[in-house]
């Protein structure tokens, strides 16, 4: 595999790891809410909005990758 293929690979798997992050919180937060510990809650759902965002971080670099090397057809 060529470097900058196993480069994009690395953004993939960690995008991944923090969406997966991102869903464990959702479902504390769910469950925090649920048994009315607000502050919890809250602390768990921006958690979640944080590995979403480093998510999004890893997402947009691989597609400017693919921007940069991307030709127009005519």
């Amino acid at each position: 595999m060529s470097e900058a293929l196993e480069a994009a690979a690395q953004l993939y798997d960690e995008a991944a790891r923090e969406l997966e992050q991102a869903a464990r919180h959702c479902e504390v937060a769910a469950q925090h809410f649920r048994d009315n510990l607000v502050p919890r809650g809250a602390a768990h759902a921006w958690a979640a909005r944080g590995h979403i965002l480093e998510a999004e971080v890893r997402l947009d670099e691989q597609a400017r990758e693919h921007a940069r090397r991307s030709v127009p057809e005519a």
